[in-house]
């Protein structure tokens, strides 16, 4: 026998009783002493109950209150038959939070992770402080790598509080998984929250900040003077940063916000005790000096402009991995989907050309007389023809939009006197920025309303003039596009698929919003299309596209204000870009929310809509979208187009649109123009770049056969979705409820019987729909192994079969007559509860043991292998005759009997204990860690005892 099995059992002095593990009794109770960080404070769980009702005991006080106890046998004579110990073992293995395997964490949590997302988190397991880049292609599941690190962090006591930094649109996203997959409930920073927030604080001296435990916050509102400096002094110490590209150190003075925002972070990133993860897809923008900046925030030493980049020392903090270095990693493969990119031309009606035509002619003519007036107005002449361009193009609805906004405007506009001033108040809104921006999705009218005070008779005459014949242009007879729009969205319906349409303009999706149901309904009956734009609040654009998911055949038209902070590969896997982005990184980001794990399809279209006829359009295509595609398809990652690509897209249009009468030369000298040219070339040294990166950062070191025993070892811990629809199943008819299937496949109603009053405190509604795979159906309650309503049953089931007098509904012993075992076999259902101690610290850990043994010279002996046969002998157990009540006694006599002999647990206890000192050393190999020592409490919990009698025997 191992020493340890000496040291903690159930008896001994008051140090040990109270030691983690350890059982005592007070207030009325049995409780399972935990780890407590105040000396005075003893952490006690019910024996009985959830972590929610973790209480503590001010020793000063009621420490004569508290005395050591045992864990109650099962009473022989309650015993029933086997039925109920595939309930019981599932509520045990479920409502188990602390687990003994290596990854603490995994207990918590109810999505199962694949096997390369451990990567990441063995690699922060290595740091002290923990200072990490999460690069991985999009789609990978970055959000579940970095809160798979936060949540062993907090349970190895490295961490205390988490604290989530991004853009505003995530804020609800990074919540809800936060909340429905590691069980961590954490508040969101906004604006629009924070007097609630405030109100809620127990104390007027304290502050969000330091009261939550965990927050998720929109970056540029605690970047502020107002929060900054508070939430650095006072913020949690586990810092995550979701678009970290976003806030690195712009290059010049051109970008304040991004200033701002790598600022704040490097205040935040000061402390040298704080954990950091830093989480983006594009980590290199192109500017080197970029990129440095953000390395530095996890060590400063990597910000230097002078000498090479010491990669050999980065590769401890950054891992970037392209799917096909996951896809079949570990022996077990990972279902991305395939990207089909496509092409789509129209060609301009006759009317929609003279009035393109029309439009250029006066674009080029204002952008001339302005000239004349002033760089200051020549910038907001210039600002407003492409303005005008761009919505002419997009749409009738759009144009239509852009030129009333500008009539009578004339006064209202604040002039900008400088010429600098006029670029940066426009650029943003009439070209597409960087991807990480907040998209804006409203037309662009400001240039015009500036630009009108300075317009002569002749210019608003004709302004007035292209109002009135966009508003003849709607429908498909003028506006060929809109038809070539549907007959796209009719191909993608036939196949199948179930489209998203990407549009620049509000106007233009709600154009979109009423005429494709026009044109399609005759032939997909039911069709029902929706628009989502910037006009909605984030729960009302989140309602909208779940509402929209409910229907059989679908089509969302959406601005880019919905490119990302609502997964739509859950019901959507085609896009189409009606407008073309005018930045490749936009393209990217709008196909990524559809093209990424969870995709059911194992197909996605991208289609690309554009002109033939059509300048803009050719441009933007040729010069960045097919530029971009092609390295795509070589390196299969997305690379990011260089900082200057706004630049190189002015060139173009001048050369095309503003600098005299248009020809195939004048197009063909824009296409080969130094400035494109340029951009090519810089693409292209981008590309080489990332796939040097790429290959040199992916970690191969870390083998997927060091984490495959690991990955076994906790398969015990992490009940899958198909046993936690087996136990609420087999549950809710034991409380007298149901489960039962809904109309819509893989969807399930619940009825829960007596456990009503229960979970209606916890806001429920029944009968409830619910879903074991979140992909099913969006709308449905989605339950997983740490679902509250989970939780609610495991902790019932274990209540009422552990409770004084025991229950006939959950017996924990029972006999039952089969010919799934040819000798009288007993099966055990155990609970072993642990000390692991490194540091000189001791934290709590447990496991349930399901374990078949037999009698073998009046001595008990354990079947081998342990938990695969007495599985095997429950699932194959099928009652084969009555057994009389008698008869049932003896035989569980029999088995207690076995189980009350000196040392029956030694060794099953001394072989678990010697697997989970090489499992954690294993482990620690890899993350280089200090030794640690598991420490068992004796004897094991027996939660059932179940015995399988041959047929015929008595």
């Amino acid at each position: 026998m191992l020493p340890a099995l000496t040291c903690l059992g159930v008896s001994g002095a008051k140090a040990v009783a109270h030691a983690p593990g350890s059982l005592v009794r007070t207030r009325g109770r049995d409780w399972v002493v935990l780890p407590s960080r105040e000396v005075d404070v003893l952490k006690l769980r019910p024996l009985t109950g959830g972590e929610s009702e973790t209480i503590g005991v001010y020793l000063p006080l009621e420490e004569r209150t508290v005395t050591s106890t045992s864990f109650a046998p099962p009473d022989m004579a309650l015993a029933g038959d086997t039925v109920g110990a595939g309930l019981l073992l599932d509520a045990a293995r479920l409502s188990l939070r602390s687990g003994a395997a290596p990854f603490r964490s995994l207990g918590r949590i109810s999505v199962v992770p694949r096997p390369y997302q451990l990567v990441p988190l063995v690699m922060a397991l290595r740091l002290d402080p923990v200072r990490l880049l999460i690069a991985d292609d999009v789609g990978v599941g970055k959000t579940i790598e970095a809160l798979l690190i936060a949540r062993e962090l907090l349970d190895r006591g490295i961490a205390r509080r988490i604290g989530v930094i991004c853009p505003a649109s995530l804020c609800d996203q990074w919540q809800r998984e936060m909340s429905e997959k590691f069980a961590l409930e954490a508040i969101v920073v906004q604006p629009s929250r924070i007097a609630r927030l405030e109100r809620d604080l127990p104390r007027p001296d304290l502050s969000i900040y330091d009261y939550y435990p965990h927050l998720v916050a929109s970056i540029d509102f605690v970047k502020s003077d107002k929060n900054r400096a508070h939430f650095a002094r006072s913020g949690p110490d586990l810092i995550i940063v979701d678009e970290a590209h976003g806030a690195a150190r712009p290059r010049g003075d051109r970008r304040q916000v991004e200033q701002q925002r790598y600022d704040f972070l490097r205040e935040l990133t000061a402390d040298p005790s704080r954990h950091v993860l830093l989480v983006t897809a594009t980590p290199h923008s192109g500017v080197e000096e970029s990129f440095r900046s953000l390395l530095g925030l996890l060590d400063p030493a990597f910000d230097r402009a002078d000498g090479e980049l010491d990669t050999k020392r980065l590769l401890r903090h950054m891992v970037q991995r392209r799917r096909s270095d996951v896809e079949h990693w570990l022996g077990e493969d990972t279902p991305f989907p395939k990207r089909v990119p496509a092409e789509k031309t129209y060609s301009l009606s006759a009317p929609y050309r003279a009035l393109f035509e029309d439009v250029v002619a006066y674009c080029r003519e204002s952008v001339q007389i302005g000239a004349r007036v002033g760089q200051a107005q020549q910038r907001v002449r210039y600002w407003a023809a492409i303005a005008l361009l761009r919505c002419v193009l997009s749409s009738p609805a759009a144009a239509v939009a852009v030129l009333e906004r500008r009539r009578g405007k004339a006064g209202d506009a604040t002039p900008l006197d400088d010429a600098n001033d006029v670029d940066a108040a426009f650029l943003p809104q009439v070209l597409d920025g960087q991807a990480d921006e907040t998209p804006a999705d409203y037309v662009p009218a400001a240039p015009l309303e500036m630009a009108e005070a300075n317009l002569n008779v002749s210019e608003r005459r004709r302004l007035s003039g292209f109002l009135q014949r966009a508003n003849e242009l709607a429908g498909p007879e003028n506006d060929r596009k809109l038809a070539a729009v549907a007959s796209a969205v009719s191909d993608l319906l036939a196949t199948g698929f179930r489209p998203i349409v990407f549009c620049r303009f509000i106007p233009t999706a709600k154009y979109l919003e009423t005429w494709l149901p026009k044109l399609l309904l005759k032939d997909f009956p039911g069709l029902v299309a929706k628009a989502v734009t910037g006009e909605l609040g984030d729960d009302e654009r989140r309602v909208r596209v779940a509402e929209l998911a409910n229907e059989e055949r679908r089509v969302l038209v959406a601005t880019d204000c919905l490119s990302e902070g609502i997964n739509l590969q859950d019901h959507f896997d085609a896009v189409l870009h009606y407008d073309l982005p005018w930045n490749p990184n936009r393209l990217e980001q709008r196909e990524g929310r559809v093209d990424r794990f969870g995709q059911p399809a194992p197909e996605v279209r991208a289609v690309i809509l554009h002109g033939s006829d059509n300048e803009v359009d050719l441009v933007v295509r040729e010069v960045l979208i097919r530029k971009a595609r092609l390295i795509r398809k070589r390196l299969n990652v997305s690379v990011p187009v260089p900082a200057e690509t706004e630049q190189v897209v002015q060139a173009v249009v001048n050369t095309i649109l503003l600098r005299g009468p248009r020809s195939g030369v004048q197009l063909q000298l824009a296409l080969e123009s130094p400035e494109v040219n340029e951009l090519h070339r810089a693409m292209d040294q981008a590309a080489d770049r990332e796939e040097k990166q790429r290959a040199y950062f992916a970690q191969h070191a870390i083998k997927p056969d060091e984490i495959a025993q690991e990955l076994r070892a906790t398969d015990a811990v992490l009940g899958d979705p198909a046993t936690v629809q087996r136990f609420l199943a087999n549950a809710a008819q034991r409380f007298r409820g149901e489960l039962r299937s809904a109309r819509k496949p893989s969807t399930y109603e619940l009825t829960p019987g007596v456990m009503s009053e229960r979970l209606a405190l916890r806001g429920f509604r029944f009968p409830l729909p619910i879903v074991f795979d979140r992909l099913k159906d969006p709308a449905a309650e989605f339950v997983g192994r740490t679902h509250s309503i989970t939780a609610a049953y495991a902790d019932a089931v274990i209540g009422a079969a552990l409770a004084p007098g025991g229950s006939d509904l959950f017996s924990r012993v029972g006999a039952t007559y089969t010919d799934a075992a040819s000798v009288r076999t007993g099966v055990a259902l155990l609970r072993i509860r642990y000390v692991l101690r490194e540091r000189d610290e001791d934290e709590f850990a447990e496991e349930i043991v399901l374990a078949a043994f037999e009698r073998n010279d009046d001595e008990l002996r354990w079947i081998e292998p342990l938990e695969e046969r007495a599985r095997a002998l429950l699932e194959a157990t099928r009652p084969l005759a009555n057994m009389p009540l008698a008869d049932r006694q003896a035989h569980v006599q029999w088995a207690l009997g076995l189980l009350e002999g000196e040392g029956w647990f030694a060794p099953l206890v001394d072989g678990r204990v010697k697997e989970l000192q090489e499992s954690h050393q294993r482990l620690r190999k890899l993350t280089r860690a200090g030794a640690l020592t598991v420490r068992p409490h004796i004897p094991p919990d027996v939660l059932g005892c179940y015995v399988l009698v041959p047929i015929g025997r008595r």
